[in-house]
């Protein structure tokens, strides 16, 4: 008996079903040793003593199987009823989100939009207060004093135009995130891509779809055989 054995089982003297099996199969278990020390088959004999001791360790781990079974399903069965009490209020919750997430959406949507247009203004604002400042800096003339404070002035301003676009760009709505969309417009093209930018990927999906259909149809370019081998 383990620290893992549910309550019921190997507790109050009831039997452990794992060590009931284990013990009824014990001559069996010692015998597998015996022969698995590393050496290997070498007459019709051996194979024979060999063969028989995997027909009784075919029933012996079926026994086992159905020992694990009563063992775990008492508390597979609670954990499956727990996880469905506590799936009615996480359920609920979701549902909540969702329906909080629809309702606020289109007027997030509209407020995202309308903080693009606005830095795409801001930026447009900048990017013409720079060649304002620019153009005036070129035309003034360097002897004239209010001229030379002009476009100093209006290279200030250009420079609080740029802060105010930065700003403008990073003003976010929160609660909002990017969802990445995508269609194949020509599959040809895109297995084309693959082939050139990421053939290991290409290969791999091969190699998978041979393994898991060689068997039902010949496959061009895929070499199917088979072999006895024991078990």
């Amino acid at each position: 008996m383990n620290d893992l054995s549910p309550a019921g089982i190997g507790h109050n003297g009831a039997p452990d079903p794992i060590e009931e099996v284990t013990a009824a199969y014990d001559e069996l278990l010692l015998e597998v040793s015996n022969w698995t020390d590393g050496a290997l088959v070498e007459n019709e004999a051996q194979h024979d003593a060999v063969a028989d001791l995997l027909k009784q360790f075919k029933t012996y781990k079926g026994e086992l199987a159905r020992a694990a079974k009563q063992r775990t399903d008492p508390l597979f069965k609670l954990w499956k009823a727990e996880v469905a009490a506590v799936k009615v209020y996480t359920d609920d919750a979701e549902t909540m989100q969702t329906s909080l997430v629809a309702c606020v959406a289109p007027y997030k949507a509209k407020l995202a939009e309308d903080k693009r247009a606005a830095e795409r203004a801001a930026w447009e604002a900048a990017d013409k207060a720079r060649r304002d400042a620019e153009a005036m800096a070129a035309a003034a003339n360097a002897a004239d004093l209010e001229a030379r404070r002009e476009v100093a002035a209006a290279k200030q301003a250009a420079l609080d135009a740029q802060k105010a676009a930065s700003a403008a760009s990073k003003d976010k709505v929160p609660g909002m995130r990017s969802v990445h969309h995508f269609e194949v417009t020509s599959h040809k093209e895109l297995i084309n891509d693959i082939l050139q930018n990421d053939k290991a990927a290409l290969v791999q999906f091969l190699d998978e779809y041979a393994r898991r259909n060689h068997r039902a149809r010949d496959i061009q370019g895929v070499r199917s055989w088979t072999t006895k081998e024991a078990f």
